[in-house]
C-alpha cells in the first residue's frame, strides 16, 4: 500500500509568539485539516506562504504573508521552492492529501501528477462553512 502525505495551508489566524509550526495556527479550520491529516495521513507538511514547506515540528515565528495577495509570478516562484522541498521528502508512489485552497494549489497539483502521486483534494469547491462541516464528517468516519 503506498504511503500517504498530507499537505496542509497555513491560515491568517496564529499565535503571537514562535511555536511549533502545527500549534502557531489557530482557526477551526486549520485544526480541522490537522485533524484529519493526522488521521489518514502517515505524514504531514504545512504549505506556508512565508516558509514554503513546513514540517509541522519546525519552531515558527508568527507572520503575515499569504497566496492570496501575491502577484502569479511570485506565487510560480514560491511552488518552485515547494516542489524542491517536496522532491527531498515525498516517498515514490505516495498517495498526497492536499488540504489546501486553489493559490496554494495551482502549481503543485500539476508537478504532483507528473512525478506519479495521486492525488485527493476532499475539500475542492466547498465554501469555508461546507469545510469545516466536511472535515468534522471525515475526521469521525476516519476515527
Amino acid at each position: 500500500m503506498p504511503q500517504r502525505v498530507a499537505l496542509v495551508s497555513c491560515v491568517k489566524s496564529k499565535l503571537a509568539a514562535p511555536t511549533a509550526a502545527k500549534d502557531l495556527y489557530t482557526s477551526a479550520l486549520f485544526r480541522g485539516m490537522r485533524a484529519y491529516a493526522e488521521i489518514v495521513a502517515d505524514a504531514w507538511y504545512i504549505l506556508s506562504a512565508e516558509h514554503g514547506l513546513l514540517d509541522p515540528e519546525r519552531t515558527t515565528a508568527p507572520y503575515e504573508r499569504t497566496l492570496n495577495r501575491m502577484p502569479a509570478a511570485e506565487r510560480a516562484a514560491w511552488a518552485g521552492t515547494v516542489k524542491k522541498r517536496l522532491e527531498g521528502v515525498l516517498p515514490i508512489g505516495a498517495d498526497v492529501v492536499m488540504l489546501a485552497g486553489e493559490r496554494y494549489r495551482e502549481h503543485l497539483i500539476p508537478f504532483l501528477k507528473a512525478r506519479g502521486h495521486r492525488v485527493e483534494i476532499p475539500l475542492e469547491g466547498l465554501p469555508l462553512g461546507r469545510q469545516l462541516r466536511e472535515l468534522n464528517r471525515l475526521t469521525r468516519s476516519n476515527d
